[in-house]
C-alpha cells in the first residue's frame, strides 16, 4: 500500500516561494481591518480587503456585537435545525429578505458553506448545473457535493452558455450558476442575457452575490437589482463577511425553495448556527446600509477615482466598474515579487495566480472601501507606480 502522505513531499510550491523570499500568505494583522492597518509591525495601506463599506470599524456595528455577547453569550452550541436558532437569526433573515425583495432568507454559518448547502440541496441526481468558468471555488465544491452533472462555459460567453443549455436533456432540471460581481476580475455577469437564455430553455438561475451586496444596485441591493431582474433570478447567495462586516452567509429565494433547503441541506442541518455576535453585527450593518445608502455611492465614487488615477499613472488594469481593480502582472514570479515589493513599501494587495486566473494572466487584486480617502489612495497609487517602474528597470 502507498503511504497516503507521500504526495506531501511532492508539494514544493510554497517551499520554493519561501526560499525565494516571495511567499505572500498569512501576513498577521495587529490592528482593526481598516483603510490603514498595522501588519507585522509596520503601517500598510490596505488595498486587499473585501470590507467594501468600511463597516468593520463602525461604532454602531461594534456596539451591536458587544451587546449580543452580553445577552446571548459566546455561541449557540447547536445547529439552526435544533437548538441553535436565536430570535435574532429570524430578525436578520426577515430584514434581509425585505431588503432584497425576496420572500425568504436562509442563513448559513459561512459564505463558502452557503454555496455548498444551497447547490447540494437544490441539484439532484438527474439535474444539471451550468457554471461560468470564473465562478468562485465554493460554487465548484457545491457542485461536487451534489449528485448532478456540471457543465462549464467560458467566462461571460453567452454563445458557450447556450451550447451548454442545448446539451441538457429535456427530462432533466437545470440550474445556471454565476457570480454576480466576479471576485478576481471585478467585472459583472451578463445577467440579462443569462436570464433570457434561462427562460428560453426552462432553466433556473442562481447568482452568487458575495461581491455584489452593498456594492451595486439601488442602495447596494446587488446584481439582480442593478439590472432590474429581481423577479428573474431564482436564488441569490451572499455573505456577511464583506459589505456587512461580519461572518456568515445567506440564500434569498422563494418560500418554496427556502423550506426545501432548510429540511434537505446537510451543510445547513449539521452545522452550528452563526454566533450571536456575528449575527448581531451583520444585522446592525444591514440596518446601517439601509439608513445610509449614500455609502454605496461613495464606494462607487472612490472606485472611479482609483481607475482614473491608475490610468493617469500608466498602470495597466483590467477593466471593471466595481471596487475591485485588478492590475495586470501576467507571470507568477513577477506577480509574487511585485506584491512583496509593494508590501515592503507599505501597500498590501492580493496576488492572484492560476488556477484563480488563466496561465499568463496573473494579477494583483486591489479593492477599495467607501471609507478610503482620495489622499490615501493617491499615496497608494504613487507607491504602486514607483514599485512597478523600478521592477521594469
Amino acid at each position: 500500500m502507498v503511504d497516503i502522505f507521500d504526495k506531501f513531499d511532492k508539494f514544493t510550491t510554497a517551499k520554493e516561494a519561501r526560499e525565494l523570499g516571495i511567499y505572500p500568505y498569512f501576513h498577521a494583522l495587529e490592528s482593526r481591518q481598516d483603510i490603514e492597518v498595522i501588519m507585522e509591525g509596520k503601517r500598510r495601506i490596505m488595498l486587499g480587503s473585501n470590507n467594501y463599506l468600511g463597516l468593520t470599524t463602525n461604532e454602531e456595528v461594534i456596539e451591536a456585537g458587544i451587546k449580543a455577547f452580553e445577552k446571548y453569550g459566546t455561541g449557540c452550541s447547536g445547529s439552526r435545525f435544533l437548538n441553535g436558532t436565536l430570535e435574532m437569526h429570524l430578525e436578520l433573515e426577515a430584514e434581509l429578505a425585505d431588503f432584497l425583495n425576496k420572500e425568504e432568507v436562509v442563513t448559513f454559518s459561512t459564505g463558502f458553506q452557503s454555496n455548498l448547502g444551497i447547490i447540494s440541496a437544490v441539484v439532484g441526481r438527474n439535474d444539471y448545473m451550468i457554471c461560468d468558468k470564473e465562478n468562485h471555488a465554493s460554487i465548484y465544491d457545491g457542485c461536487k457535493l451534489s449528485y448532478g452533472k456540471m457543465l462549464r462555459y467560458d467566462h461571460n460567453d453567452m454563445a458557450a452558455l447556450e451550447r451548454c443549455l442545448q446539451k441538457v436533456p429535456e427530462n432533466c432540471g437545470c440550474l445556471i450558476i454565476t457570480d454576480g460581481v466576479f471576485s478576481m476580475g471585478g467585472d459583472i455577469a451578463k445577467l440579462p442575457e443569462i436570464c433570457e437564455l434561462a427562460e428560453k430553455y426552462g432553466a433556473r438561475v442562481m447568482v452568487d452575490d458575495a461581491h455584489g451586496l452593498g456594492v451595486i444596485g439601488e442602495g447596494g441591493r446587488g446584481t439582480a437589482n442593478y439590472f432590474g431582474l429581481e423577479d428573474k433570478v431564482d436564488i441569490y447567495m451572499g455573505t456577511f463577511s464583506k459589505s456587512l462586516a461580519s461572518l456568515g452567509g445567506y440564500m434569498a429565494t422563494s418560500s418554496r425553495v427556502a423550506d426545501f433547503v432548510r429540511h434537505n441541506s446537510r451543510p445547513f442541518i449539521f452545522s452550528a448556527s452563526i454566533t450571536p455576535a456575528s449575527c448581531a453585527t451583520a444585522l446592525a450593518a444591514l440596518r446601517y446600509l439601509r439608513k445610509h445608502p449614500e455609502i454605496v455611492t461613495r464606494l462607487s465614487d472612490i472606485s472611479s477615482y482609483v481607475r482614473k488615477g491608475m490610468a493617469e499613472r500608466g498602470i495597466k488594469t483590467r477593466p471593471s466598474t466595481t471596487p475591485i481593480v485588478p492590475i495586470y502582472t501576467y507571470e507568477v514570479i513577477e506577480t509574487l515579487a511585485t506584491a512583496k515589493d509593494l508590501y515592503e513599501a507599505g501597500v498590501y494587495v492580493n496576488p492572484v495566480l492560476p488556477p484563480a486566473t488563466p496561465p499568463g494572466e496573473c494579477l494583483l487584486r486591489t479593492s477599495y472601501m467607501a471609507t478610503h480617502t482620495e489622499a490615501i489612495v493617491d499615496e497608494a497609487m504613487d507607491i504602486i507606480k514607483t514599485v512597478m517602474e523600478n521592477r521594469r528597470k
